[in-house]
């Protein structure tokens, strides 16, 4: 009885890891299938069988014991991270290092709590990142230097207005909606200013709002068989795809005289 009640605890334990490793995973805009198999090969490497089962929302976990008829079952709420490429490859990397070197629980832990810990990159540089991604693909489409100036303003007012909803939480497809407005708004300037390739300027400056991950994973989730979460991705890539379309159609209907 006493034995019984040690290995239910341990069972317990490696679920509540395997869970949280699996919430983060997910949130953080990893495919279904990569999360699958990293859960399922952490357990390998803890001495468990993994069984799980994945919705857009939430995801059930089930942990057994192949010794004993000791079982543990959960549902998690999937937290709704930034998309991180850092985290995909870092726990992806966790879960191979517990299976090669025969980790423990408690060091697999040590190792999980230290890489979701480290600080994020600095939302300062993203943002100057992402102005300078877009005055690219503003040459990159014809645009003139003027053409990519006003991009790199546009851009970066619209993502520093779309970090500042997202810290006060607000509903993602009113962020899309008014980061699209302000951005594409700021480049309607070009077409004041008389500059010659005004409208790639205004095309390109909400080219950061495109949600290229959720649809891409959409994608690989219906391609291995992960139906119900892949069809959930794309309908919300395509959500957000309306609610960017839906504030660059207010910018337009605004300016729609110097289009003319």
């Amino acid at each position: 009885m006493q034995e019984t009640k040690k290995t239910q605890q341990h069972i317990s334990e490696i679920a509540d890891f395997i869970a949280r490793y699996l919430s983060y995973m997910l949130g953080a805009g990893v495919h279904t299938s990569r999360v699958v198999r990293n859960s399922k090969r952490l357990g390998t490497a803890l001495g468990v069988d993994v069984s799980i089962h994945t919705s857009q929302k939430t995801a059930t976990l089930s942990v057994s014991s192949a010794d004993t008829p000791v079982h543990d079952t959960r549902v998690i709420d999937i937290p709704p991270f930034p998309i991180s490429f850092e985290w995909n490859a870092d726990l992806s990397a966790l879960s191979w290092a517990a299976l090669d070197d025969n980790l423990s629980l408690e060091a697999v832990r040590g190792k999980f709590e230290e890489l979701v810990s480290k600080p994020k990159m600095n939302p300062f540089f993203v943002l100057l990142m992402a102005s300078l991604a877009n005055a690219s693909f503003c040459r990159l489409f014809g645009g003139d230097i003027w053409a990519m100036l006003v991009t790199f303003t546009a851009t970066m007012i619209g993502f520093f207005t779309r970090q500042h909803l997202m810290r006060r939480k607000v509903n993602h497809y009113i962020v899309f909606i008014v980061s699209a407005f302000v951005a594409s708004l700021c480049a309607s300037s070009a077409l004041s200013l008389g500059i010659e390739t005004a409208e790639i300027a205004l095309a390109t400056s909400v080219l950061f709002l495109v949600p290229g991950v959720p649809l891409i994973n959409g994608i690989i989730d219906i391609t291995d068989g992960h139906i119900q979460i892949g069809i959930s991705r794309i309908v919300n890539a395509f959500m957000l795809i309306i609610s960017m379309a839906i504030g660059m159609s207010i910018t337009l209907i605004l300016v729609k005289d110097s289009l003319l």
